[in-house]
């Protein structure tokens, strides 16, 4: 089974290219982030014909987050936990059936916390606070889970171009680390790091002052693996050549394989 995540900053301006890249890669499950449409207007009429059952969790203009899946869905579940009054469309989690078993994948958009002076950055904290009580939770149901997206969190200095440069960002700061580190501390494992020895692969590069070009680039999408998913884990990837198309996402898709057969009946 091959699942993915992807922000595609915008799904309107990079529908071509997200069917594009599902018919090379033909991943069974897909988490896509900052979709920036409410859920009737996500084209999921496109998905559909390429056999995938759609969810979503919309917000006009901003956010949004949605999963597709070639196994039909048993539960889904719009928004995290823990805060009544955040309307903000950043998290949906659902749950799909294989032949081996319970399959449960949260796609997420976590804040970006900048600048940390603003009260963005305490939001991206209680958001990180409300993740980590999710993910014992789901810990505790011992299946497999992927936590899949778009962390907006640098783990560590090899995971930046130029970590002086990003020493005050919200995406590296202390706390930010500290607390991705808690989600690991949980039992969750970095699909990405668990399968990768080099240094400096990443998954996001800036429009501005020739990031792509320069590979001034950072890590920030990531794949949380349950130890039921990690013991199934084969290979992860990112597919960084989908930055150098025209009118890109800025963001690239990040896939795991999972040694687990689908439902065949």
């Amino acid at each position: 089974m091959k699942i993915a995540t992807w922000n595609v900053n915008s799904i309107k301006a990079r529908l071509d290219h997200v069917m594009d890249w599902l018919q090379r890669d033909a991943p069974e499950i897909v988490c896509l982030q900052e979709i920036k449409c409410v859920d009737e207007n996500f084209p999921a009429e496109h998905f559909e014909g390429l056999g995938y059952n759609v969810a979503v969790h919309g917000q006009k203009a901003y956010n949004g987050v949605a999963i597709l899946s070639k196994l039909p869905f048993d539960d889904v579940v719009s928004g995290l936990a823990g805060d009544a009054g955040d309307d903000q469309a950043r998290y949906l989690e659902a749950v799909v059936s294989s032949d081996g078993g319970a399959v449960r994948v949260a796609c997420l958009y976590l804040p970006n916390g900048n600048p940390p002076q603003s009260e963005k950055y305490p939001y991206k904290l209680a958001w990180m606070d409300r993740l980590i009580a999710r993910a014992k939770e789901v810990l505790a149901f011992e299946e497999i889970a992927v936590f899949a997206g778009d962390f907006n969190v640098i783990p560590g200095d090899d995971d930046v171009y130029d970590p002086a440069a990003w020493a005050g960002d919200a995406l590296c700061l202390p706390a930010t680390r500290e607390r991705f580190r808690t989600l690991l501390n949980l039992g969750l494992s970095d699909a990405f790091s668990a399968t990768h020895t080099q240094r400096h692969h990443y998954t996001f590069w800036d429009y501005q002052a020739g990031a792509w070009q320069k590979d001034h680039g950072i890590r920030i999408d990531h794949l949380l693996l349950s130890p039921q998913a990690a013991d199934r884990l084969t290979g992860c990837r990112i597919d960084r050549f989908t930055r150098g198309w025209e009118r890109p996402s800025d963001h690239v898709p990040v896939w795991i394989e999972l040694d687990l057969p689908l439902r065949t009946g």
